[in-house]
């Protein structure tokens, strides 16, 4: 089965939760409660491989992981 390779999003989503010390079901667990939205693994790695693009599920992910836009500060 094809592996895909992560966005710069995915990464940053990957390296924040290696920071802070959290798990990828934490994450899904903080973005359910955010958005009220049905979030599971698949839809994480869609959205972190480029493959889901919800900007709703996107900013609830960077809302709990504090990671800012790129290209919108300047």
């Amino acid at each position: 089965m094809l592996k895909r390779a992560l966005t710069p999003f995915g990464m940053e989503v990957k390296t924040k939760l290696l920071s802070i010390g959290q798990t990828q079901e934490w994450l899904i667990a903080q973005a359910k409660e955010c958005t009220g939205m049905y979030v599971d693994s698949s839809n994480l790695y869609k959205l972190m491989t480029g493959q889901l693009h919800s900007k709703r599920l996107e900013n609830a992910v960077r809302d709990v992981l504090k990671i800012s836009e790129k290209g919108s500060e300047q």
